[in-house]
């Protein structure tokens, strides 16, 4: 079978790309995907019972979906025919098809696998569906988007969903050291300029390599410092799409680390998604929103104190702007925090809509006419700044509500403390006047 790089058209002697010469040659040489690949992962259980299912492989880039998908087709016996979505039409996809029909003829299988799947539109997702129910083709599909959003709900029932994995520092390792093994050549590092290049590649074996193709380049016989490799390799912007999956991932992690406390874990999710560019507003919206869900009264600085640092953003800009940002960060994640407001604005929402007919009591009612007056409009209403104490402990519920019904319950941290026992006293007031 024709590797990639013969496919291209050039000479099997000419020089090849590192990546292309380390591609591994059976799924047992996959570095990173043991959870998929080895033991009771899912491949190798298929592989054990000689099956092979169709598959949508989710994960980030350099990972090796490709390659896991053309070493199964190898595997098992199947003819490999590669299908990219970004420059594949329904011409393309009908021809795939017929090919895989006549082998089937034949008596031989197609794996077809599609790469950037989800770049296909409903209607060309659909047209996979009876080529894989009738067995023509075995699809495996790989994506970097979240197939639950992306991918047509009938496809994803007929297909196993399989997570692949960024690779972590071991992997990334593990792949220098085939790298270094495969060129004869160690690379001339220091113990943290190679830790710093495992770092710059991010979980991306591709990516890695092609590094390591340019320290070579170097030529270098003296060790290189992790400063000077910073000067020598241009670091990529982090994968980070603000329209996509990783958007809501992110912001989700900032959110969740803010309501737990963790300022060092908040900042980190602050600045990994400024440096993959996305929009400081959008953060200092969210910002406000935690400011006002998670910390809410137990502390009323923090709001003021995230919209004080939006606006100081909207007069500086960036890059200056996005230091206030940050001390509403941690400001809001070392706060005490309580969403008894926020709960108690949806108690009070629901209330409001199953009892929205009901008139408030006759003695808060302004009366302003005669006819009013004698209609008892007003009527017996005490003036709470002439009462001992400030509270008179009158009922304002409307009169016909079933039961006097409780939508604030303070937390009891940081400044809710005060107002909880503020409130015990005033409900215990208003308890006594029933």
């Amino acid at each position: 079978m024709s590797s990639l790089f013969e496919a291209a058209g050039l000479e099997e002697a000419a020089p090849k790309p590192l990546a292309e010469r380390l591609r591994p040659t059976t799924l047992e040489d996959v570095i990173g995907q043991d959870h998929l690949l080895v033991g009771e992962g899912p491949i190798a259980r298929m592989r054990d019972q000689g099956r092979m299912a169709s598959l949508i492989l989710w994960g980030p880039p350099g990972v090796g979906k490709t390659t896991i998908a053309r070493l199964l087709a190898e595997d098992s016996g199947l003819e490999f025919e590669p299908l990219s979505a970004v420059f594949s039409g329904v011409a393309d996809l009908k021809k795939v098809f017929d090919r895989a029909r006549a082998r089937r003829q034949a008596g031989r299988g197609t794996l077809l696998f599609v790469d950037e799947i989800h770049r296909f539109n409903r209607a060309q997702q659909d047209g996979f569906l009876p080529v894989v129910e009738e067995g023509t083709v075995t699809l495996v599909g790989a994506t970097t988007e979240n197939p639950s959003f992306e991918l047509n709900a009938a496809l994803l029932s007929r297909c196993q969903v399989l997570v692949l994995k960024r690779l972590d520092d071991n992997a990334l390792e593990a792949l220098i050291g085939r790298a270094e093994a495969e060129t004869g050549q160690a690379l001339p590092l220091s113990a943290d300029a190679r830790a710093g290049l495992r770092a710059m590649a991010d979980g991306d074996g591709r990516y890695l390599l092609n590094l390591i193709e340019e320290v070579l380049t170097l030529e270098r016989r003296d060790e290189i410092s992790l400063d000077e490799l910073s000067r020598l390799l241009n670091k990529r912007a982090p994968v980070y799409d603000k329209s996509r999956d990783e958007h809501y991932n992110l912001i989700s992690a900032l959110h969740k680390a803010v309501r737990g406390s963790d300022p060092d874990a908040a900042l980190y999710w602050f600045c990994r998604m400024l440096a993959g560019g996305e929009d400081p507003l959008y953060l200092g919206r969210r910002i406000l929103r935690m400011a006002s869900e998670d910390i809410g009264l137990a502390d009323p600085t923090g709001l003021m104190i995230a919209s004080e640092a939006v606006r100081t953003y909207e007069r500086l800009g960036s890059p200056e702007g996005e230091l206030a940002l940050a001390h509403a960060v941690v400001h809001l994640s070392t706060s005490a925090k309580s969403n008894a407001v926020y709960i108690a604005f949806k108690r009070a929402m629901r209330s409001a809509r199953e009892t929205g007919s009901l008139m408030p009591p006759a003695h808060i009612l302004n009366a302003p006419t005669k006819m009013m007056k004698e209609q008892g409009y007003g009527a017996g209403y005490e003036y709470d700044h002439d009462i001992e104490g400030g509270v008179s402990g009158q009922d304002y519920f409307p009169e016909d509500m079933p039961e006097r019904p409780v939508f604030y319950e303070p937390k009891g941290e940081g400044r809710e403390a005060a107002i909880k026992e503020k409130l015990a006293r005033w409900r215990a007031l208003r308890e006594t006047r029933r």
